[in-house]
């Protein structure tokens, strides 16, 4: 009986180790989707209707999820506190439960904000063919990647059960 329960224990532990790694790749999904529109409102805000940045900032945490929320949210209080927003840019998109790669885009972004309306909007516009790009590859990726991973888990909880029996 003892063993039962054991076996079940470890094969529960791995449908949650499973869970999890799914659960952590749709928030990566979520919140490159979210930065996405977030970013794409933010450029026709600066272009078109010439909005104050920690105005626009603000507005932005609203609409956002969770992540993308609060970074926003933090740059927006940078701004508007005179605070060197850059840095607060930087170390808040470092946050973001993104690829390296995708952070470092928005990262770099900091630096075009500060510049003209043109610069501005040639950086948000490369932030977003960056994260649409990553978006595209991982939504590419994430069939084989949840049965690797599904396989992966179940194989090991099910090797855990047999050594245990």
């Amino acid at each position: 009986m003892l063993k039962l329960v054991g076996s079940l224990c470890v094969a529960s532990g791995g449908a949650l180790a499973w869970y999890v790694q799914r659960a952590e790749r749709r928030r990566e999904q979520d919140t490159l989707s979210d930065l996405q529109r977030a970013f794409r409102r933010m450029g026709e805000e600066v272009r078109m209707a010439r909005t104050p940045l920690p105005a626009v900032l603000t507005s932005l945490a609203g609409d956002c999820g969770e992540p993308a929320a609060a970074f926003f949210q933090a740059a927006s209080q940078a701004a508007a506190g005179g605070e060197d927003l850059p840095r607060i840019w930087r170390e808040r998109a470092n946050l973001l439960p993104l690829s390296e790669r995708d952070k470092s885009a928005v990262s770099v972004l900091a630096q075009d904000l500060q510049g003209d309306e043109e610069k501005a909007c040639k950086g948000i516009s490369h932030v977003i063919n960056t994260l649409a790009e990553s978006a595209g590859e991982a939504e590419r990726k994430r069939p084989e990647e949840e049965k690797r991973a599904a396989a992966l888990w179940f194989s090991a909880a099910a090797l855990l059960v047999i050594l245990l029996i």
